[in-house]
């Protein structure tokens, strides 16, 4: 599990990294002797080299907001329309003008002049203080992997518990009944667990069941009554799939156990 947090973690710095690069490869477009003179100030004589390694933002932006995009959309998606504004123009403009200049413009390289002098109204630089924009949300997910550790874990687990029911939607499809139903019961009991202990919720038993994260859940008022009843009801399935020999579990009860399942795990946090 945590090497997974760390490759979320890893693969959010390289789109920040790259997107600073972005930043400076917009930057030396729009104004490159400015850039040049600057680069030199501080970097020396690296700063050849420096410039000379800066990425094509025509065909390297669309890769990192579409990586962006979904990581925002995953952790930070209270901000995911201003991102996605930022790109995309408006479908009710009218006309150009600075404060509404998207990087889809940049893209095209829409500039907007006026007279036959062609003086300048908007220009290519309008979309830097936007791009700006768009980095510093992508940036702002950092607090979000400090301050919400375990909901990235939850993320992350809720990826693998997928996995386990697809592979318990195959052995009921092979008749594997109990061995499916057996696989969903797990699932279900592991989600729980990670529930309570999301709730700081102690359960003094060393192997708690799904009875026990069910009631204590319950008892807390982190799920209703007739949540309640729903995952009794699933916990009796599951039971039946692993304790009761004497009664075999009908395929349309172990498949009620899976989708229960499925739908415990997307909706109960």
């Amino acid at each position: 599990m945590e090497s997974n947090i760390n490759k979320y973690k890893n693969d959010f710095e390289k789109l920040v990294n790259l997107g600073i690069d972005l930043l400076n490869a917009m930057q030396y477009e729009c104004f490159p002797e400015k850039f040049e003179k600057e680069a030199k100030k501080t970097l020396k004589e690296k700063s050849s080299d420096f410039i000379k390694n800066l990425p094509d933002f025509h065909s390297s932006y669309q890769t990192w907001y579409s990586e962006s995009k979904v990581l925002i959309k995953q952790l930070l998606p209270d901000r995911l329309n201003d991102f996605v504004r930022y790109y995309e123009k408006p479908k009710t403009r009218k006309s150009i003008a600075y404060e509404n200049y998207t990087i889809e413009d940049y893209l095209q390289r829409i500039v907007i002049t006026r007279s036959y002098l062609k003086e300048p109204v908007v220009g290519l630089s309008a979309a830097i203080p936007v791009f700006t924009q768009q980095l510093e949300i992508l940036k702002s997910i950092k607090n979000r992997f400090e301050s919400s550790l375990f909901d990235i874990k939850q993320l992350i687990q809720a990826d693998l518990f997928d996995n386990e029911l697809e592979s318990a939607k195959e052995l009921l499809k092979h008749n594997f009944v109990r061995a499916a139903g057996a696989i969903a019961g797990v699932v279900l009991e592991k989600h729980l667990g990670n529930v309570c202990n999301a709730h700081n919720l102690n359960i003094p038993k060393k192997a708690p069941t799904i009875a026990d994260y069910n009631e204590n859940l319950k008892t807390s008022s982190v799920i209703d009554i007739p949540t309640w009843r729903f995952i009794q009801l699933l916990a009796d399935i599951r039971n039946l799939c692993d304790h009761n020999k004497n009664i075999e579990p009908t395929i349309e009860q172990v498949n009620d156990l899976i989708n229960g399942v499925e739908k415990v795990i997307k909706t109960i946090f």
